[in-house]
């Protein structure tokens, strides 16, 4: 028998994001009904993973819907998982950028530069995924891509578009304060939605389940 898939997200007071996480987790669950699939969240939404994982009596694999592997990734999941497989963060992934250039198609981006607009972190880890994924972005698309960030991090968008004609990449998973944000900083410019349940989100997810698998 598969592990259960418990596909944690952060947490969010906007119900919007809590919307777009079940999305994203439906799609999951569509691509291969054969497998259990559990939706919980760290913080703000309920159910909370440590209460999903209690109510398990078969073997998990912990796959987060976070975009970069910082303190929640390398702490927070691992100590509420115990003896279950945590997987590691989304990105990078090819499947990002992907993802993100489809989006951005989608909001009517043709040509040009983009700034890449990343939750932003305390944690170098977490920064140095989002660079990377700007730089992927940059060679996907064929131009050129400066990766900011929405808090805690250097540049901003607010910088990186000051000034300047781009289009914003939302490089978000879902809708919410910080997507708002976003929005507000690219003013008129093409702006991208949130990632949500785009096919390759949903088969990143797949690919970091099966990667992680004991």
């Amino acid at each position: 028998m598969s592990p259960t898939l418990v596909a944690v997200a952060h947490g969010s007071r906007d119900p919007r994001a809590a919307r777009s996480t079940y999305a994203l987790v439906e799609a999951v669950r569509k691509a291969r009904p054969e497998v259990t699939v559990r939706t919980a969240f760290l913080e703000l939404t309920e159910p909370l993973l440590s209460e999903v994982l209690a109510e398990l009596d078969e073997p998990a694999v912990v796959v987060p819907l976070l975009l970069s592997g910082g303190y929640h990734v390398h702490v927070d999941i691992p100590g509420v998982a115990g003896g279950h497989q945590v997987a590691p963060a989304l990105g990078p992934s090819a499947l990002l950028v992907e993802a993100l250039s489809d989006r951005l198609r989608e909001a009517g981006w043709r040509e040009g530069p983009v700034v890449l607009a990343a939750a932003g972190s305390t944690d170098q880890r977490a920064v140095d995924d989002s660079l990377t994924v700007g730089r992927m972005l940059s060679d996907a698309l064929e131009t050129d891509v400066t990766t900011s960030f929405v808090s805690a991090a250097s540049p901003t968008v607010e910088e990186a578009c000051a000034g300047r004609r781009v289009a914003v990449a939302t490089y978000l998973l879902a809708p919410g304060f910080f997507a708002d944000r976003v929005a507000e900083a690219a003013g008129p410019a093409v702006c991208s939605a949130p990632l949500g349940d785009h096919p390759a989100v949903a088969g990143l997810v797949w690919q970091r389940y099966d990667a992680s698998r004991s």
